[in-house]
């Protein structure tokens, strides 16, 4: 299922101060486009970040048509999603923590594509439950996967998902990763950071000023997986986008460094996802980059024929296989297949947990 993803991986060695090779990796489309990069000072990259298109497809087996047999018919893009997640929990469990929930959330997304894409505006209420279940799903999943292993215990993730059916924007959240709307030179922080720190400030025990800097800012107390001691809170939101609108989706490896009106300013100031995405990596990089960097941009616009339905098309070519992306000599190389494909314990609890 590689044709989702309307992303190519380049991974570029980077220069740093210390003997090892920072990596990066960034892949998009004229519409969206994300980074990650190790940063200045971790051994490991644990950020993930996908963007995808979502369409409706067929495998064709056999037909008397001009087709290629095994090969894929697409319906028009319908939506887009974009993730980004932010693994915690030391050297791999952080990072395998990061790749199950948005293993997890592809899969269940494969498996429910209808629910995805047909989304009834008299029932949207239903479809943000929905959505909440989805988070709260995956963050069971990783509380399983580290009570059987000991090495994974109180493995986290943040994790902040954009899903677009133009003009409908929907964000589920958890954590403090961050999504940002670019309205007419101003961002706006249309996610809330679950930090000690920001609770602190709403009861009135932080001053505003003092949140960024203090030691509670790097405090979680909702997250998926860790240490389990209470229910998953997913925060979901919906925006009615317009023309114009641009999305950032970031880890705080980057809002650290770079503030609401600092990313209005690179977004005013570049033209291309792809400029604005990389100058603000660039920016956090330059700032200490204490941290692994995440960014995701996307600027949203209206299907290019609202009035009429999906077409296919067909790729005429036989789906290659899929090969592992090598994040750096110490990282574990992860197999697009390992995203895309339910595992055996998904795959069952598709039958008790029907979406």
């Amino acid at each position: 299922m590689d044709d989702i993803f309307d992303t190519t991986l380049n991974i570029t060695p980077r220069g740093d101060t210390t003997d090892k090779k920072r990596r990066s990796i960034s892949g998009g489309s004229a519409s969206a486009f994300g980074v990650t990069d190790i940063g200045c000072r971790r051994e490991t990259n644990q950020d993930q970040f996908l963007i995808a298109q979502l369409n409706k497809s067929m495998l064709v087996s056999s037909t008397s048509l001009p087709v290629e047999t095994q090969s894929r018919l697409f319906g028009g893009v319908q939506g887009q999603l974009m993730l980004v997640a932010d693994g915690m929990g030391g050297h791999a469990a952080g990072e395998r923590a990061s790749s199950l929930a948005v293993d997890h959330l592809v899969s269940r997304l494969l498996n429910s594509m209808h629910w995805f894409l047909d989304i009834d505006h008299e029932d949207d209420e239903k479809f943000i439950e929905d959505l909440k279940e989805l988070l709260q799903d995956a963050h069971a999943r990783i509380l399983r996967d580290s009570s059987e292993n000991i090495d994974h215990r109180g493995m986290g993730t943040t994790l902040t998902m954009a899903h677009v059916v133009w003009p409908r924007l929907y964000v589920v959240h958890a954590g403090d990763t961050r999504c940002y709307l670019v309205r007419n030179g101003t961002a706006e922080q249309l996610t809330k950071d679950h930090t000690m720190a920001r609770r602190l400030v709403e009861s009135g025990g932080m001053k505003p000023e003092d949140e960024a800097t203090s030691r509670w800012s790097h405090v979680l107390w909702n997250v998926l997986g860790g240490r389990g001691e209470g229910q998953l809170i997913a925060e979901v939101r919906r925006v009615d986008l317009v023309e114009g609108d641009c999305l950032v989706l970031c880890s705080d490896g980057l809002h650290r460094y770079v503030d609401g009106p600092g990313l209005a300013e690179v977004v005013d100031r570049f033209d291309s996802a792809e400029n604005i995405c990389n100058e603000l990596v660039r920016l956090a990089i330059q700032g200490g980059g204490e941290d692994n960097v995440t960014a995701i941009v996307a600027k949203p616009h209206p299907p290019r024929n609202p009035n009429s339905l999906p077409t296919s098309t067909s790729t005429a070519q036989t789906t290659p296989k899929p090969k592992p992306v090598v994040l750096d000599d110490t990282d574990m190389a992860i197999p697009i297949s390992g995203l895309l494909q339910p595992s055996e314990e998904d795959a069952k609890l598709e039958d008790t947990n029907p979406m």
